[in-house]
């Protein structure tokens, strides 16, 4: 491991008070965190869980946390230290690290979601689609839209991200009318009102008949991709109703994560 070199002290305390300074740059980084007895990456874990405990939460965290992923501590590893430690320094200390960790570690968030999103996309025939902005106001989270067909009979693919499901609805039909599901990559659920929630995996089919309250969408730690086929009927309607809480959504998926 290359030799740790501190200067902080003496630049910010080189002439007010430099005894302190010399035992901040020459022992407790000079000496201390060049000692080999224990390896860099542990150290910076040590140091983390330390500062963390003590409810110091200010800039000296944030350079310790960047510390520790230069270290090669990863985003999964960093929430686990954190929420471990949570339990026995206090919940609302996991929460002030976690918003410092969240900044420190974005790039690496933002790069497994879009590997995620790439490998679920690799999975299907067909494509993810453009973000369902029309239709945002009726789900948690991010789903996507890729028409299949507009003519005859309407054929959609939507994607919904982990943990993302549309409202509770109805569909709504003079005659006819209703819609089909068909999981076509990941994993989700499809609930109706007063019943088990039911696991769609591909090639599984759910037929919803009009006048039935539902919801639908990923599981908590999967990608989901179902086409949506609009069966034909008669002053077809839909009727958004409301969401599908965090305290719900999971008391009815719990069972499927890994």
């Amino acid at each position: 491991m290359e030799k740790i070199v501190q200067t902080a002290g003496r630049n910010a305390l080189g002439e007010f008070a430099p005894e302190f300074a010399h035992f901040n740059d020459d022992v407790l980084f000079g000496e201390n965190w060049n000692n080999q007895d224990i390896d860099h990456k542990t150290r910076c874990i040590i140091t983390v869980v330390a500062l963390m405990s003590s409810g110091i939460t200010d800039s000296s965290l944030k350079y310790h946390l960047e510390n520790a992923k230069k270290a090669g501590v990863t985003r999964k590893e960093i929430a686990a230290i954190i929420t471990h430690v949570a339990f026995y320094a206090g919940w609302p200390k996991g929460w002030a690290v976690f918003n410092m960790a969240k900044e420190v570690w974005a790039e690496e968030v933002d790069a497994e979601s879009t590997d995620a999103k790439a490998a679920h996309a690799a999975e299907m025939v067909f494509p993810i689609g453009a973000p369902n902005d029309a239709f945002a106001q009726y789900f948690i989270g991010q789903s996507y839209l890729a028409p299949v067909s507009i003519e005859q009979v309407g054929i959609f693919n939507v994607t919904f991200e982990p943990g993302c499901r549309n409202n509770w609805h109805v569909h709504h039909a003079d005659k006819g009318g209703g819609q089909i599901l068909i999981c076509v990559a990941g994993r989700g659920y499809y609930q109706e009102w007063g019943k088990d929630a039911v696991e769609m995996k591909p090639g599984d089919c759910i037929n919803i008949p009009v006048g039935v309250k539902h919801w639908h969408g990923a599981a908590p730690d999967s990608w989901f991709s179902h086409l949506a086929v609009e069966v034909p009927g008669e002053n077809c309607s839909n009727e958004w109703l409301e969401a599908v809480d965090d305290s719900y959504y999971i008391a009815n998926t719990r069972h499927s994560m890994s």
